[in-house]
Order: structure tokens, then sequence, then C-alpha cells
């Protein structure tokens, strides 16, 4: 699954299936015009939105359900977020990656649990920690019997209502969990709180973000993609129009094709 450069793209949370068929549709085309691995991603529940009343999706059965319809429509492979133990199983019934989100790297049961099904993990940096303490996350995967692990890197806390990416933390991260490491490049550019105390954003720093971790060397891309960001429920500032995407894509795909002539 992440044995070379990929890209995870999807909307953030779960939406009606032609929504959810519209990008995944799309998806599938980029991964054949690029040549490239794509896994579809989307969330059947957002269970750490920063207020009671944000819209959180269709919860776990509902969203297994779309998520297969996704799956069987494009052929594309599938990753959702878990949130607790008890879901892992249920999920890895459906889809291909399970990914623990940032606010629960730590979560020793949840990290076990996502290694015990036996499918891919992606775990999700902590805003907080420093690369090398995802080493520990990834342990607690590879202990519970996971062997296809990856990290995300999407950004580091500065100060109560901004996000910041030190690129040597690629290296330092990869260095330290000897997993592939993913960027995330819609996340990074979240601005916590920011928004009516919801998390805010500025996309407009998705390409150089993208582009610049690409050259440090990342492995793969998670970006949030929707074809109209400002209508979604949820990360509506920070998901990069789904119109852009082929054309990044293509950019990082010729920064990529530029360094390996360089170093030949």
């Amino acid at each position: 699954m992440f044995d070379r450069f990929f890209l995870i793209a999807g909307p953030c949370v779960l939406e009606n299936d032609a929504l959810n068929l519209r990008i995944a549709e799309a998806l599938a085309g980029l991964h054949v015009d690029l040549g490239i691995p794509v896994v579809f991603k989307a969330s059947f529940d957002k269970a750490n939105r920063s207020k009671l009343g944000s819209p959180r999706g269709p919860g776990i059965a509902a969203g297994l359900e779309a998520l297969a319809r996704v799956r069987s429509a494009t052929g594309l492979p599938i990753l959702t977020d878990i949130h607790e133990a008890g879901q892992a199983g249920p999920a890895a019934e459906v889809v291909d990656v399970l990914q623990i989100p940032a606010f629960l790297c730590r979560q020793t049961d949840l990290l076990v649990a996502a290694g015990a099904t036996g499918k891919a993990v992606n775990v999700k940096k902590g805003q907080w920690m420093a690369p090398e303490d995802m080493a520990h996350a990834v342990g607690k995967v590879r202990d519970g019997g996971g062997r296809e692990v990856a990290v995300t890197e999407r950004g580091t806390f500065f100060g109560y209502g901004d996000l910041v990416v030190d690129m040597r933390g690629l290296v330092r991260m990869k260095e330290a969990t000897g997993a592939p490491v993913v960027f995330d490049g819609t996340h990074s550019v979240q601005r916590p709180g920011q928004a009516d105390g919801s998390s805010g954003g500025d996309r407009r720093f998705i390409p150089p973000l993208v582009q610049a971790a690409v050259a440090a060397g990342c492995d793969g891309l998670f970006l949030e993609v929707h074809p109209e960001p400002a209508k979604a429920p949820s990360d509506a500032t920070n998901m990069l129009p789904l119109s852009e995407l082929p054309g990044l894509m293509k950019r990082v795909l010729g920064i990529r094709e530029a360094i390996r002539e360089a170093t030949r």
C-alpha cells in the first residue's frame, strides 16, 4: 500500500452518495492519468469537533455502507478514521487503511486494535508532539500485529491559534520510525479555534507547503478535496478545490522527477 509515492484524498466527512462518488470518480481518473496509487478518504464520524452541535457525519453503520459503495463503484482503496478500539474490527471489514486521528495518536488500545486487524494503518502526528515521539505510536501498532504503518505530518501548534510546518520533521520522523511519511497539506493550514469556535484555515498556502514537503522527501500526500469547499460541513476553509488537484499533482510529480534527474 505504501511502497511507492501515493496520494490519499477525499472529503473531510462523508456526505451524500452523489457527492462522495463525484469526488471518488475524479480521483480514480487521476490515478489513471498520473499512474500513482490513489486512496479515497472520508470520515464516517468527526468525533473531535470543537462544538457539540457541529456536523459529525453519518455514523459508523451508514458510513461504512457508503464507503463500500465508493469502493465498489471505483475500485479505489478506502481509508477512514477510527476513534475507539471497538471500531477497528468493523471498519477493517470494509476499508483498506485505518487512520488514527492526530488527537488520538497516543491512545494505546486504539493503536493496538488497529494493528491487530492486519490492515494498513496511517497514524497522524499529534500537533504537540516531536517527530521522534511517533516511534512509540508506530511501535504500538506493530506490537498489535500491524506490519504496514505510515505516519502523517499535519503541522505543529504555534501559539493558540495557528499551525506551522517544520520540514525537518519529515526527515526526523522517517529516521525515528522507519515508516513512510505522509504530508497532510490541508490540515497543516488550519487555524484552530479561529472560526467561531471551529478551526479556520487559509487554503492559499496548500500548494507551497505541499511542494516544499515533496521536495523535502515525503513518501505520500494527504489532501482533503471538495468540489465546493465553502459548502462542506467540515473543514470548509482548508480544503483544496477538487478542480485544483490535478494541476497540483502534476507539479508535485514534476518536482519528484527533477530531484531524480539531479541525483542521477
